[in-house]
């Protein structure tokens, strides 16, 4: 199409330039001047022929340092996520801005390629941190690009960064809070503030996604929902969903097992819970999530310390939902948990001098040292006298957060039934006898016919390869062994014919050995190709699943050249960390690898989603 003078407010000077540039703009080019133009009337540039643009507004190669809302109607949604928290949020965002007409690329930050940062305009960011402070592991290489010195400056760049964490742990949301910081040193600039969310995240991450998608419409006059945001357990900004992490199932529990022989240490129950009327659906790999109940004497002992009244009426939700409280301190609100925004809230309460001291900056280690494995009896015992009532003192508590297991079956092998292997956790601390809630509920207080308040889990990242030909390596020593063993019920029933291959561990082998009769069932049907186990009590020198690792480590190297997936799950902090040095030390023995090969190596198998974690 070819301008003319006589339709059009431009002179034949202007119009003889605008025809020879149109036809070679780009579809996105136009959209960009279309943008940039609304943006120009939006900081009001005079109109006047006679008035001067200033040069900054000439020159296309000084354009950025304009100083206007976001004109590209192009997003990048990244996700860093361990769990799948983060990447449901992320599809669920990029679905809504996609129905405000928004071109969005969603991506996991392994599959990201960092060169593309130059070519963005609009990134927003959503990542959870675990651990010490530590990034999901899809995460980790593109934040160790961002603080290289190979990053570029992204001075065109507006960013967004939502971050997911547990407040009790000492470096809280820190992967959301690295990334944000680091996008403001290479230049980028926040076109919505940094939003920080607790284990009970709906609320602040629904307030963030509105937020973002306000701003990103209002710049273009794009129409908005009026309505705010819903995030589901799902995390799409829909309509909530029948049962979820927000209104979970109340499932009957139909087996409660001891998996550990008698004079074990340990106590390792097997819990069988229906699912039937709730239209749940699962896939091996995915998670259980129940709401535990706090232990009722602690609750009891913590009232009268307080001298409350347990049936004193208190506020439990934003909805105005009131319950005893008594009933809200069981169910509703965290109470073995201390963290260092409830010590600081609780202060206003408190008017003992040693609170206010050890909240000092000053006092900063030692602090943190009285928060480890002291729960809220320590705090009120400790620092009375108390001058709240028992509304004001459950405003500051935060909400029950529910605890995920691991899947330890195929719903193909259990039609509607989940189950789930919990190891009781008990220790003493501080002349205390400490315990974990939900398990020590499960070991203690939940019987058959008793019901639970559970929801499922989906973890994206730790399901079985889709081609049920290749070979899985499944490293899990105790209760890390659950999901292996929903992935060989799975592999059972659709009949999967690719190899597996199975490293547990534990103490000992008489009475700690879980599932054992299972494995052995489907080591002589062919299901399990191949199990070593290590039990550490067993002989003088301790033995774990990384020995055993590399004992077969040429036979190991040859399953991973083959194709193999391997699949971790169990603790982090030691177990996951030497399993991943033992498959490094494998790949430089029978690889013939350096270090940095090695190392090359594992990260293109986790880009690969061959080398999946399930950690905690």
């Amino acid at each position: 199409m070819q301008l003319q003078v006589t339709n059009s407010p431009f002179n034949q000077e202007q119009v003889e330039l605008l025809n020879r540039l149109l036809p070679q703009l780009t579809e996105t080019q136009q959209n960009w001047l279309s943008g940039y133009i609304t943006a120009l009337q939006s900081v009001a540039i005079p109109a006047a022929s006679n008035t001067a643009v200033p040069a900054s507004l000439t020159a296309a190669a000084t354009l950025p340092a304009i100083e206007t809302p976001v004109i590209s109607k192009e997003v990048t949604v990244l996700f860093g996520s361990q769990t799948g928290n983060a990447q449901r949020l992320a599809k669920g965002l990029s679905q809504q801005l996609e129905g405000r007409g928004f071109q969005v690329t969603l991506s996991s930050m392994s599959d990201f390629k960092p060169a593309n940062l130059k070519k963005i305009s609009n990134l927003l960011i959503l990542a959870s941190t675990h651990g010490e402070g530590d990034p999901p592991d899809n995460a980790i290489q593109f934040l160790e690009f961002l603080k290289s010195k190979r990053a570029p400056q992204l001075d065109g760049l507006q960013f967004s960064v939502l971050s997911l964490g547990d407040s009790s742990y000492e470096f809280y949301c820190q992967t959301g809070k690295d990334f944000d910081l680091r996008l403001e040193e290479l230049g980028g600039k926040r076109f919505c503030p940094r939003t920080d969310c607790d284990l009970d995240y709906d609320e602040p991450a629904a307030q963030w996604v509105e937020s973002v998608l306000s701003t990103l419409s209002a710049a273009f006059e794009a129409p908005t929902s009026s309505a705010p945001a819903v995030v589901t357990s799902n995390g799409l900004v829909t309509e909530q969903s029948t049962f979820s992490r927000k209104n979970p199932f109340k499932a009957e529990v139909l087996e409660n097992l001891n998996l550990n022989g008698r004079g074990s240490q340990r106590e390792t129950r097997h819990l069988e819970i229906s699912l039937e009327g709730s239209n749940l659906q699962y896939e091996p790999g995915d998670c259980l999530g129940i709401y535990p109940e706090n232990h009722p004497e602690l609750v009891s002992t913590l009232i009268n310390t307080l001298a409350f009244k347990s049936d004193e009426p208190v506020t439990v939700n934003k909805d105005g939902e009131v319950r005893p409280l008594k009933e809200a301190l069981l169910y509703n609100f965290e109470i073995t948990v201390l963290t260092k925004p409830l010590v600081e809230q609780a202060a206003k309460f408190s008017s003992n001098p040693k609170l206010h001291e050890l909240l000092k900056p000053e006092h900063e280690q030692e602090l943190r040292a009285y928060i480890k494995e002291r729960d809220l009896l320590d705090l009120v015992e400790d620092f009375s006298p108390w001058e709240a009532s028992a509304a004001e003192f459950v405003s500051i508590l935060r909400k029950m957060p529910a605890r995920l297991y691991s899947i330890a079956s195929s719903s193909k092998a259990s039609p509607d039934e989940v189950h789930v292997t919990i190891r009781a956790v008990r220790y003493e601390a501080h002349g205390r006898e400490r315990y974990g809630v939900c398990s020590v509920q499960s070991s203690e207080r939940i019987k058959p016919g008793d019901s639970l308040p559970v929801y499922i889990h989906d973890n994206p990242n730790f399901k079985l390869p889709t081609n049920p030909e290749l070979p899985i390596i499944m490293i899990g020593p105790g209760t890390g062994v659950a999901p292996f063993r929903a992935f060989l019920q799975e592999r059972e029933e659709t009949g999967a014919d690719g190899k597996t291959w199975l490293f547990y561990g534990d103490q000992h082998f008489l009475t700690d050995f879980l599932y054992q009769i299972e494995w052995q069932k489907w080591l002589k049907k062919g299901v399990l190709t191949q199990m070593d186990v290590a039990f550490s009590r067993d002989t003088n020198k301790k033995v774990y699943v990384q020995h055993r690792m590399l004992e077969k480590g040429a036979e190991l190297f040859q399953w991973l050249e083959a194709g193999a997936y391997v699949y971790v799950c169990g603790d982090e902090k030691h177990m996951a960390h030497d399993v991943h040095a033992a498959l490094g030390a494998i790949l430089e023995r029978e690889g013939g690898m350096s270090p940095e090969q090695a190392a090359a190596y594992l990260v293109a198998m986790q880009q690969q989603k061959r080398y999946l974690r399930d950690v905690y």
